[in-house]
């Protein structure tokens, strides 16, 4: 029996851990508020006091943390418990420099890394039906194809190299478009209501017709209906959003969109709605919450 290990059990990490567990794997989990983790008990997880009692024995370990920091910090204090030839799957969203400082981690570690960051919402987690970006050698595939399968309808295998980052600069250009349609379809409503029109009028205008997506409709209900649940929360967002455009400096790469939907979201997280979902980026169009 495959023997995974999770560290990180949030919004994204607890189903993906779920999954893995109900596919007929071995799962120990690890988070550091220990009773986010704690409800996994009852799907087969075995709740880990510490990384390194985590990954003990482990064949795969996954991280799901919120940025690189957190995913560096949780594997350091899991050295104890790690063995050469373990592989690791970076799955957070961490951005192009920190993907490179935790591939090299792997490597004093002697564990094989891969990059595999999710495209993807609570609700897909939710469902197993996350898209994986994934690059690493080939040699951990057979590792890796169990637990990708458990929690993504499709792996999308973009290179043999995880510390080359393919996977990770592939997640920077598609949550780039995920987070600027959230905004522009915020600000459609948001100006319709400032101009005295009714926002449900917008849209009634674009459902059905070459405009219309399953993703505006998502949105737009989110707002329309005032339900802020978060799929993807506005502070994840934030920290998303800076990553993005900083990969775009890098590359010389204007992101004038990407970087006016972070100031947005800026607002909305000092207004108070970071822990909602992204479509409260709406609230950021009016000087008050």
């Amino acid at each position: 029996m495959v023997k995974v290990a999770v560290l990180g059990t949030g919004l994204m990490g607890a189903p993906m851990a779920r999954n893995i567990a109900t596919s007929g794997m071995q799962v120990h989990v690890w988070n550091r508020t220990a009773g986010k983790a704690q409800p996994l008990a009852a799907h087969g997880a075995v709740v880990a006091g510490s990384p390194a009692e985590a990954v003990d024995g482990a064949d795969v370990i996954v991280t799901m943390l919120s940025d690189g920091d957190a995913a560096h910090a949780a594997m350091t204090a899991a050295a104890p418990g790690l063995r050469p030839g373990q592989v690791w799957a970076q799955m957070s969203t961490v951005g192009v420099a920190a993907t490179e400082r935790l591939a090299a981690l792997a490597a004093e570690h002697g564990l094989t890394f891969a990059d595999a960051p999710v495209q993807g919402t609570r609700q897909p987690a939710e469902q197993g039906k996350l898209i994986v970006l994934a690059a690493g050698p080939p040699s951990a595939r057979q590792a890796l194809t169990p637990v990708f399968d458990a929690v993504g309808q499709r792996t999308l295998w973009v290179g043999d190299d995880g510390a080359g980052g393919a996977g990770t600069r592939l997640k920077m250009a598609t949550v780039s478009y995920g987070i600027s349609l959230t905004a522009v379809v915020a600000e459609a409503l948001a100006l319709a209501q400032g101009l005295g029109v009714d926002p449900v009028l917008v849209r009634e205008v674009i459902t059905g017709g070459p405009m219309d997506s399953p993703y505006f409709q998502a949105k737009s209900v989110s707002i329309l209906e005032g339900d802020f649940t978060p799929s993807f929360a506005v502070t994840n967002a934030v920290k998303d959003t800076r990553l993005i455009t900083q990969a775009g400096e890098a590359a010389g790469v204007r992101l004038d969109v990407v970087a006016a939907a972070g100031e947005r979201l800026r607002r909305a997280e000092a207004q108070g709605h970071g822990d909602q979902d992204m479509s409260a980026t709406y609230f950021a169009s009016f000087d008050t919450p």
